[in-house]
């Protein structure tokens, strides 16, 4: 989308002197005004194309709203508990959007959103050690993290999905205060 907006700029720019009248030039402007508007309406809907890749952004306005499997596409990117949740039981790994911190470290990240050193990215796939002790223990059972919610956001913030390798999915939104067990049933997301 940022290629689009660019190329309508450039085209702007272009016109404004290369001889075309005050009344062309407005009309240019005023439909690049509603160009505009339309991409950025697109860019804010539910489900948006995500640039060069044809990937989906998903994200939920409402976490009580249950998601069901056949709402994830496996090159999808999604960026809420109940899309990553429904990813993970379907697919057994994270959404390609997720890249660890030391990956993130790679392209020159130093903390805040992921997301000015790639587009779409949100940090997810470390271990999480459950230092807390907030989260149930068993033999053989480890923990990962990833960030939730946090497209087009300044920071990562403190909501975070824990999911551990024998199915068990948490969601915190006080970075690891508190915990809301997720399960999935018949392809639907429950919030326990």
């Amino acid at each position: 989308m940022k290629k689009r907006i660019l190329a309508l700029l450039l085209a702007l720019t272009l016109l404004v002197p290369g001889g075309c009248t005050v009344r062309d030039t407005v009309q240019i402007v005023e439909s690049s005004v509603t160009t505009l508007q339309e991409l950025a309406d697109a860019a804010l809907s539910e489900e948006t194309e995500a640039p060069e890749s044809g990937e989906q952004f998903v994200t939920a306005e409402d976490p009580e709203v249950t998601q069901t499997a056949d709402t994830v596409g496996e090159h999808g990117y999604y960026y809420d508990a109940e899309h990553v949740v429904l990813y993970l039981d379907t697919y057994g790994h994270l959404p390609d959007n997720y890249m660890t911190k030391e990956e993130a470290r790679a392209l020159g990240w130093e903390g805040g959103s992921v997301e000015a050193y790639q587009a779409g990215a949100a940090i997810g796939g470390d271990r999480f050690g459950n230092r807390e002790e907030l989260l149930p223990e068993e033999t053989g059972r480890t923990y990962t993290e990833c960030d939730i919610n946090t497209l087009g956001a300044d920071s990562r913030g403190a909501e975070r999905l824990i999911f551990s390798n024998d199915g068990l999915y948490f969601y915190t939104s006080d970075h690891y205060a508190s915990f809301t067990e997720l399960t999935v049933d018949g392809g639907t997301v429950i919030w326990n």
